[in-house]
């Protein structure tokens, strides 16, 4: 239970489906009696000028901006005037300030002047197209604060962006008079499988674990997406007309994404695409020399802000140096787009509907898509796993390991995820996707016995091996099940 939350923001807080930690951190900010500075970030669409809106009364976001995409200093300007006028509506027009400092100096007087009581809340959002360049918006933001507002303490300034390495560099890591200003910082990710299901309810949309688990594998957690989904149908028709019509959202969001994330947005697609076609990840010099980028800042710049961005993230083997890090697309969408979307004929996207996915789910690409994309769900889940196997307060570290083969009647292993625990023990974990209960075959059953072999003997280990299936719907009770499995989990346990 929040302590000290003011009247009425619990109520707000109802409507925003999951988000406790950010909303116990918004509660503290609101409640503090120092002046606050926030900077929220995170990938497009993830909720994050929503959650200011919902979390704060329209009065007490006392002066809200937002970026606009492309736009000249002098037209940005020009709706600072607008917003002004609106929000201090006495006196002459506003005339259009000459610049970013003079628009904050307007700023300070107005709220000075109408000495407003309880916190003061100053929302910029969009901000890395405010700040465009030659702009000088950051020193006179820098100004604003250091000067001004950071010796008030009723003023909550929020600064807000989509571009996650813009963020960082220019506002969070920021080594001139940001530096060390902001007071918190909270990177909003999407839902996950839990608040998904919590959200979808919220919106009176009934499915069972099983869609809604499909429709995570089609469009994640990004509320924006989920909001697209329309009560009394099923996922199947759902992710139809969503994906494959004229109509339809994400039918056409791909290239949206990146281009409004990025000036030069082909490098970091290029990577993105190039993650789509090997599921196995590539190394950082193998993603390079297939992309053809040079290695050095630039292409470190483009990783870096693709996974800080949630699009592609790194996970190093068992054993291994962070230099070996493997990288992987775990962005639900864009490998959704990239596998199904782009290579639709063009006479489906432009229909009103016509049932194209229940179609593609009888392909034989299909069962791979689905592996993958339920392997990488699970791997945005450690915490869930990691409850359903009782290991909770267990110290642990996450990681993947590969196995090449040392000669031709070797047939190396890989396993995607092995949870190395302080008790000594290993989780070797294997995801498998299915309709039904998975069954363990017998050459099923060899592999499995390869892996945990094979792992023994090339890492030496001496802690205790447990072998651990993660499915669906379970694992089919038989004789080698017996033999092999030590845990098992479901996807319920990743509901948490």
């Amino acid at each position: 239970m929040l302590t000290n939350v003011p009247d009425g923001l619990e109520a707000a807080m109802a409507r925003i489906a999951g988000r406790s930690d950010e909303k116990r951190i918004l509660a503290r900010l609101r409640s503090s009696r120092d002046a606050e500075f926030l900077a929220i970030y995170g990938r497009r669409r993830v909720g994050k000028t929503f959650l200011i809106h919902e979390t704060f009364k329209d009065e007490e976001i006392y002066f809200e901006l937002t970026g606009v995409r492309g736009a000249t200093m002098r037209a940005q300007l020009g709706n600072f005037a607008r917003v002004f006028d609106r929000c201090f509506p006495e006196g002459e027009p506003t005339p259009l300030p000459d610049s970013w400092g003079e628009a904050f100096e307007q700023l300070r007087r107005a709220i000075e002047a109408s000495d407003p009581a309880g916190k003061v809340v100053v929302f910029l959002d969009e901000l890395p197209w405010l700040a465009s360049r030659r702009s000088r918006f950051l020193p006179a933001l820098e100004y604003f604060w250091n000067s001004w507002a950071c010796h008030r303490g009723h003023i909550l300034l929020i600064v807000c962006g989509s571009a996650a390495s813009w963020m960082l560099a220019k506002v969070l890591h920021d080594r001139g008079g940001l530096h060390n200003r902001i007071t918190r910082r909270m990177r909003l990710l999407p839902f996950t499988l839990a608040e998904t299901e919590a959200y979808l309810r919220g919106r009176r949309v009934r499915l069972d674990r099983k869609q809604v688990l499909e429709l995570y594998m089609v469009m994640g957690g990004v509320p924006h997406y989920l909001r697209q989904v329309e009560p009394g149908r099923s996922a199947a028709q759902n992710i139809d007309a969503i994906c494959f019509t004229k109509d339809g959202l994400l039918a056409e969001e791909f290239d949206e994404i990146y281009s409004s994330l990025f000036d030069r947005p082909q490098p970091y697609v290029d990577v993105v695409r190039l993650l789509a076609r090997r599921r196995s990840g590539w190394t950082r010099n193998e993603l390079l020399k297939q992309a053809g980028l040079r290695s050095g800042g630039g292409a470190t710049m483009i990783l870096e802000t693709l996974e800080q961005a949630g699009f592609i993230a790194s996970y190093t083997p068992f054993g291994r140096r962070a230099k070996d890090a493997v990288y992987r697309l775990v962005d639900e969408y864009s490998l959704f787009y990239l596998t199904w979307i782009a290579t639709a004929p063009r006479s489906v996207l432009r229909s009103s509907g016509s049932g194209y996915w229940l179609q593609l789910r009888q392909q034989r690409g299909w069962q791979a898509w689905s592996g993958y994309s339920f392997e990488s769900i699970c791997l945005k889940h450690i915490r869930e796993l990691k409850e359903g196997l009782g290991i909770r307060a267990v110290g642990t570290t996450e990681s993947s390991w590969r196995s090449i083969p040392a000669t031709s009647g070797d047939r190396g292993a890989q396993i995607d995820l092995v949870i190395d625990r302080q008790d000594q023990c290993i989780n070797l974990c294997e995801m498998k996707y299915s309709d039904h209960k998975f069954v363990i075959s017998k050459a099923y059953a060899t592999q499995l016995r390869n892996k945990r072999d094979t792992f023994r003997d090339r890492t030496r280990t001496r802690k205790t091996l447990f072998l651990t299936m993660v499915t669906t719907h379970g694992t089919r009770k038989n004789a080698y099940h017996d033999e092999l499995i030590d845990d098992q989990l479901t996807m319920e346990h990743l509901f948490g």
